[in-house]
């Protein structure tokens, strides 16, 4: 049954059009727009509009004189960028959450910001974590690998957090532990990570979140899972719901970076699709949507994305990676969807550059 629905599934979406809200509606990216740094890997970025009208976006950036990966587990810092318009470019303002620490958890890497607004307050969900080791810099940055000291205890560390302001501009006040911890024997038992908020009206809160969980070696850890909590009020406690996560190998496919976002019709979903599984293209985008944020099902066109990306100077590149979807919501409706890119053939270790990109949604 599971390969007739996943033939159906492609077989609607090998048609022209994928006929869903997202794939159905991309403009050309703007070449001159979003946001990037020189000398600094740029990933993953959230926006949103201020009251002084300018659009200000939260993203991840870390030196390249580390790899950028794991470099972003040791170094990356959380900065602010501002813009009078949605597409940019977007101008480097300030730096929102840095190092503090290694006895702060998240005292060595901040990272994956997503922003949201709750009346007069701006909350910063994002991945914290530390490491007890010496810092990386230039000189033993070639130590860095996926299995030395830092990497190792910098994974183990991640965990979800948040940051509170009265303006985008900040000061963030940062807490001293994080809003979602892990959980012995749960999908979340080794880490969690890329937080996706939405408030709803009342205060409360949904929060869709990747974890992985320890192997039975005690040792090693799981692939991805996406997991569901809430909470009462963006202050928390933060409560995991069920025991079993959203998706996950066995359930639709392996997903990762779940954006969330509701209009009228009810909740969406928008995620990576880590090896095709779900849409046949692997690192593709899938879409699914839920009437209660808890309860989940795929589109019936569930591509959103894939890497080829048609630009405003007449280019169509296939982008070496193209990640972190963020959808940003106008007036109940989807107006522009931003991702962190690099360029290249594919692989972390394989491109010069990275930024992030922005693309408009066309109306309906």
């Amino acid at each position: 049954m599971r390969y007739i629905i996943l033939f159906l599934m492609m077989a609607c979406c090998s048609k022209v059009s994928a006929q869903n809200m997202i794939f159905d509606q991309w403009g050309k990216a703007p070449v001159n727009g979003g946001f990037e740094m020189a000398d600094y890997w740029v990933w993953g970025s959230s926006v949103i509009k201020g009251d002084d009208g300018q659009y200000h976006m939260y993203a991840s950036r870390w030196p390249k004189y580390l790899k950028f990966h794991p470099g972003w587990m040791m170094a990356s810092e959380i900065v602010h960028a501002v813009s009078d318009t949605p597409e940019g470019p977007y101008e480097f303002k300030d730096v929102a959450l840095g190092a503090r620490g290694a006895q702060f958890w998240d005292g060595r890497s901040c990272h994956n910001p997503k922003i949201t607004k709750y009346k007069d307050q701006y909350i910063l969900y994002y991945m914290g974590s530390t490491h007890p080791f010496e810092n990386i810099n230039q000189e033993n940055a070639s130590e860095l690998t996926l299995t030395s000291k830092w990497c190792i205890a910098a994974r183990w560390s991640k965990r979800v957090g948040m940051a509170t302001s009265k303006s985008p501009d900040g000061p963030w006040h940062r807490l001293d532990t994080p809003v979602l911890d892990v959980k012995p024997n749960s999908f979340y038992s080794f880490l969690t990570s890329n937080p996706s908020p939405l408030i709803k009206k009342d205060g409360s809160v949904v929060l869709l979140f990747k974890g992985r969980s320890y192997k039975t070696d005690s040792i090693s850890h799981t692939g991805q899972f996406i997991g569901v909590a809430t909470a009462p009020s963006f202050e928390g406690p933060y409560t995991v719901v069920g025991n079993e996560p959203l998706f996950s190998k066995d359930k639709f496919g392996e997903v990762e970076d779940p954006h969330l976002w509701s209009d009228k019709n009810g909740y969406h979903m928008i995620a990576k699709d880590m090896t095709g599984q779900i849409i046949g293209s692997r690192h593709g985008g899938v879409l699914a949507h839920s009437s209660d944020g808890i309860h989940w099902t795929l589109d019936a066109c569930p591509q959103a994305y894939t890497r080829t990306v048609q630009w405003d100077d007449g280019q169509v590149i296939e982008q070496g990676q193209l990640e972190r979807p963020f959808v940003l919501v106008e007036e109940g409706e989807p107006t522009y969807i931003f991702f962190a890119t690099m360029d290249g053939p594919g692989g972390f270790g394989n491109g010069t550059k990275t930024w992030n990109m922005v693309i408009p949604l066309k109306k309906e």
